[in-house]
C-alpha cells in the first residue's frame, strides 16, 4: 500500500521515501564498515567514502532527473528541491558519485578498485532498501498490479548475494565492481518493459535500457580487460 507518510512529529514530518535513503546509507555504511575491518582497512575512511558518495549520489540522481524533466521544473521551479516526492535516477548518481568518490579515495591514496569491490556489494544492498521508499511513495511505478518497486529491490538483493559470495574469494581488483555494473544494467535493462513512468525514445527501448546497454558493453569490456591484465 502507498503510504508516503510514516509519521508527523509536531511540525515535522517523516517521509518513507527520506527515510528509507536514511536506513540504506546507515545499514551499507555499517556493513561495509565491518567488512573493511575484515579486508584491515580503516573502517573510519570507509565510512567518509561512503558518506561523500551518497550526498554525491543524490545530488547527482537529482539534477539527472531534473535534466531529464526539465519542462516541467522550468513550469515548477519549487518542487526541484522536493525530494520527498521522489525524483532520483541511478544514471545521474553513478556519475557524480564516481567523480567525487574517485576524487576521495586519490586524496587519501586509497586503492580506488579495491575500495569499490569492498563497498559496492553493500551499495547493492543499500538500492534494495531504497526501492522499498520507492514502493511507499508510489513513485518508480510499473504497470497496473505490477509492484515493479518490489522486484526491482528483491533481484538488487539477489545482486547483493552474487557479489558479497564473489567478494569474499579469490579474485582481480575491479572484478566485483564491473560484475556489480554489468548485473545492475541487466536488471534495469528488463525491469524497464514493466515500468510505467519512462517514455520509449528509439528503436521502442526508453532512455534507461539504451544506458543499461551501453553500460553493460562498457563493464563488460573493462571485466575483460582487467582479467587479461592481471593474467599476464
Amino acid at each position: 500500500m502507498i503510504n508516503p507518510i510514516i509519521c508527523k512529529i509536531g511540525p515535522f514530518t517523516v517521509y518513507a521515501y527520506g527515510l528509507m535513503l536514511a536506513v540504506a546509507f546507515l545499514v551499507s555504511s555499517h556493513l561495509a564498515g565491518i567488512q573493511a575491518k575484515k579486508d584491515n582497512i580503516n573502517p573510519g575512511l570507509i565510512f567518509n567514502f561512503s558518506f561523500v558518495i551518497f550526498i554525491s549520489g543524490i545530488i547527482g540522481a537529482r539534477l539527472f532527473f531534473i535534466i531529464e524533466n526539465i519542462g516541467y521544473y522550468l513550469n515548477n521551479p519549487l518542487e526541484i528541491i522536493m525530494l520527498q516526492q521522489g525524483g532520483l535516477s541511478w544514471f545521474g548518481a553513478l556519475t557524480l558519485a564516481g567523480i567525487c568518490g574517485s576524487i576521495y579515495l586519490k586524496k587519501n591514496k586509497l586503492p580506488v578498485y579495491k575500495i569499490l569491490d569492498l563497498i559496492v556489494p553493500f551499495i547493492a544492498l543499500g538500492q534494495a532498501i531504497g526501492r522499498i521508499g520507492c514502493l511507499l511513495n508510489g513513485c518508480c511505478f510499473g504497470f497496473t498490479i505490477i509492484p515493479v518497486q518490489l522486484y526491482s529491490s528483491l533481484i538488487l538483493i539477489l545482486i547483493f548475494i552474487i557479489l558479497r559470495f564473489l567478494q569474499d574469494r579469490p579474485h582481480r581488483e575491479g572484478e566485483v565492481f564491473f560484475t556489480y555494473l554489468m548485473l545492475y544494467s541487466i536488471k534495469r535493462f528488463f525491469i524497464e518493459f514493466w515500468r510505467a513512468d519512462n517514455e520509449i525514445i528509439l528503436f521502442r527501448l526508453t532512455l534507461f535500457q539504451i544506458l543499461s546497454i551501453f553500460l553493460f558493453c562498457l563493464a563488460a569490456l573493462k571485466l575483460y580487460l582487467t582479467k587479461c591484465r592481471n593474467t599476464h
